[in-house]
């Protein structure tokens, strides 16, 4: 990439970015039996939790319940950083662009949601792949806290005291 490519990607970034963070941070409440997880929020996640816990029993209702209550328990600052990324990718503005599905996450295919991922991971942004970082995080420690989880990895439980 030279040089004027580069400035020319920079701005258009800073304004696409611009514009998100105008548009983004909902104000919205907790969806109807969540603490904190949003009505906006639950298409994103039931999209994401089949793909990313492929392979186990996990359930998509269970699985955000425990986000839910993890997701509750992080500081405020931390709280605000997970909104703001749920946010970028729930929103049309920025969904497309930064995750290649362009319409709604329910409607989303699971190779499109691998794909995303997959994107995210690769990326040669830092910002991108730290995205990528947080949501497997956030979706594997609240499926792996779960004592039905732990018997398919072997773990039998914490110690009785």
């Amino acid at each position: 990439m030279q040089r004027r490519e580069l400035l020319k990607f920079g701005l258009g970034a800073s304004l696409f970015l611009g514009t998100a963070s105008l548009v983004g941070c909902s104000k919205q409440g907790a969806a109807a039996g969540y603490q904190v997880l949003r009505d906006d929020d639950l298409p994103l996640l039931e999209a994401l939790i089949p793909v990313v816990l492929a392979g186990t029993q996990a359930s998509v209702h269970t699985v955000l319940s425990s986000l839910d209550s993890k997701v509750a328990a992080l500081s405020p600052a931390m709280l605000k950083l997970t909104r703001q990324l749920f946010d970028v990718l729930s929103l049309p503005v920025t969904r497309g662009p930064l995750t290649g599905v362009w319409g709604s996450w329910g409607n989303a295919s699971s190779k499109q949601v691998e794909a995303f991922l997959e994107r995210w991971r690769t990326s040669s942004l830092e910002m991108l792949r730290q995205g990528h970082a947080s949501l497997l995080q956030l979706l594997l420690m609240a499926w792996y806290e779960r004592p039905e989880a732990w018997a398919a990895c072997g773990y039998p439980g914490p110690p009785k005291i």
